[in-house]
Parts: structure tokens; sequence; C-alpha cells
């Protein structure tokens, strides 16, 4: 039996060759870019999703990564794990210099910076009623200091410390926001914190759930030396009403930081950048999460206590903010 192709049939395969082709040049060329965040019900992992949906293209494949926090990402990105992560300001510089939660590891020196994000509050969240008005009464209370490898439990553990009250002072419990909410809803849990972008999915649904909750502030001359000692941390509110039924709330702050390795290739990170800060990028960070509106290019080198990716750096030249 014989095959007869007709001069339009040769043609219409041969493009449709041409394009399978081009195609499996396109895919071959995709490169991914994992972004570490943080737990599902932080504001990390919502945050990271909407900025990886936005970045990704045809040959850049970015997706979001639920992790324990900024200690485990940065941890991620050193053993190859990840492309990048999030982490907050703190972590970012003692990971560099070998300091703090690092002194005992050794410097990160190929840690870098794609861009300073948003400021992350911190949460100090009690059971209403149990008369704490400040991290020093949280004596002999039962208090989850959030996970291993997280944020949070580097940064409750210097604010306890500067009021006085260590872990022995405490009954510790190492949970994620949303574990340690259900855990203040059945009373197994006095009080949690956290360190994150406003409003935070696990601290919203116990407001929502019908409230018994409330916020401490962490003010006062503890709260200056300690901002004086560590000038990562800046004075914060949490404006009324972020959650149901609950005040204004003073308290502390780091920048989040998108922090990658001197060892991802320049190129992938100027395309990174780049699409970070394009118009179609902002329009999803306007559209989604509450912080998303707060991560701006204007701010996108402040405080950063490492050095910028050599790509990054390109695009901020490029982009005037960087000479």
């Amino acid at each position: 039996m014989s095959i007869r192709v007709t001069r339009r049939g040769l043609i219409a395969l041969t493009a449709v060759t041409v394009a399978a082709f081009a195609a499996g040049g396109a895919y071959a060329q995709q490169k991914f870019f994992r972004i570490g965040t943080g737990g599902t019900a932080g504001t990390y992992y919502p945050v990271g999703g909407m900025i990886a949906n936005a970045i990704s293209t045809p040959t850049i494949v970015a997706s979001a990564v639920a992790t324990n926090g900024s200690v485990a990402n940065v941890n991620a990105i050193v053993s190859g794990e990840s492309e990048s992560g999030f982490s907050q300001a703190d972590v970012a510089t003692w990971a560099y210099t070998g300091t703090g939660v690092y002194e005992s590891k050794g410097k990160v020196d190929t840690l870098r910076a794609i861009a300073n994000l948003y400021p992350e509050s911190v949460h100090l969240v009690v059971k209403k009623g149990l008369g704490v008005k400040s991290p020093a009464d949280l004596k002999g209370k039962r208090v989850s200091l959030d996970e291993p490898g997280s944020g949070t439990l580097v940064n409750a553990k210097a604010i306890l410390a500067a009021y006085g009250v260590g872990e022995k002072d405490i009954k510790p419990e190492y949970l994620k926001p949303n574990q340690a909410g259900e855990k203040l809803r059945d009373g197994s849990v006095d009080a949690f914190f956290f360190t994150g972008g406003y409003p935070a999915g696990a601290i919203s649904e116990l407001a929502a759930a019908g409230g018994g909750i409330e916020l401490v502030p962490i003010v006062g001359p503890q709260a200056d030396k300690l901002r004086g000692e560590l000038k990562f941390f800046a004075a914060d509110e949490i404006p009324a009403g972020t959650y149901k039924d609950i005040p204004a709330t003073k308290t502390l702050a780091v920048g989040a930081q998108w922090v990658t390795s001197s060892k991802i290739d320049n190129q992938l990170v100027y395309d990174v950048t780049k699409a970070l800060w394009s118009d179609k990028t902002r329009a999803v960070l306007d559209a989604g999460h509450a912080k998303g509106k707060s991560i701006r290019k204007e701010t996108a080198l402040a405080g950063l206590g490492i050095p910028l990716h050599p790509g990054a750096e390109k695009f901020y030249k490029e982009a005037g903010l960087l000479k």
C-alpha cells in the first residue's frame, strides 16, 4: 500500500515538525527556580505563591515550596535543595556573618540578596483573660515558640530574654502557627509567637471564630533596648481591625527578604528580578495578599545585611536604583 503525500500536506507536516522541535528546544531550555517559603498558615507561603505564579514564563518555572521558615530556607539554599527562599533580615545577616544562631555553624558567605520585600510583625497571641499584658507575664505559661528552623523561634527567644524570661521559665512548645492556634483554642496552649506579615491566616481564623484571643504589645524600655542591640528590629504597629475585634497593637518588626546563592546563574537571577518588578507582577501583588501592596521597588534595597546577587545588582543598576 503506497502513501501519497501532497505538496500542501508536506508543507503542513514540515511546519508541525519545526514547531515540535522548537517546542522541544524551549522545554529543554526551561530553568526551575524554587522559592522556599514557610508554613501554609503563615504569610511567606501565599506571598511566595503569588510571586512564583507572576514570574513564571515558558523558560522560567518558579514554584513556592512550603518549609519550616527562614533558617530552613537558608539551609536549603546552602545544600542546593532550593534555588532561593524567603528569610527574615536577622537570620540572613546572621547566616552571612556567621553570628547569632549561625555562630556555631560558620559563615554562609555564598548567601546573596534578590530583594527586600516587606516588614514582618512579631505577633504575640494569648488566650483572652489570662492577664498577660507584656512578654514578662508569660512566666509559668504554656507558650509555643514556633518550629525549629523558623525565624519566629529566633525572635521569640530574643524577645523573651529581653523581658527576663528564659525557656526554663515557661512550658515551651514548638508548633506551626495553625497547630498552636488549635491548641490555644482547646486550652492546651496559653500563647504563641508568630513573626510574619499581617494578616496571618491562622490568627485571622482564631479571631473570626468568636474571639477569645488578644495580641500582647511588645513595647517599653525592654523593646527599646532590644532595638538598640539588634538593629534589624524596628518599631511597628498592627492596625486596629487587622484581626476581628482586636485593637491596634504596638510591636516589633523585621524585614522579609528574598535570598539566593552566589552559585545561581547571573542571567537567571537577573531575569527573576526583572520579572519581580514587572507590571504583571505588580498587578498580581496589588490584587492578592494584603502584604503584596507593601512589596515596592523603592524599598527593594532597604535593610539588606548581605550582598546583592550580581544578577539582581545588574537589574537595579539598569532601573536607576543603584549607581
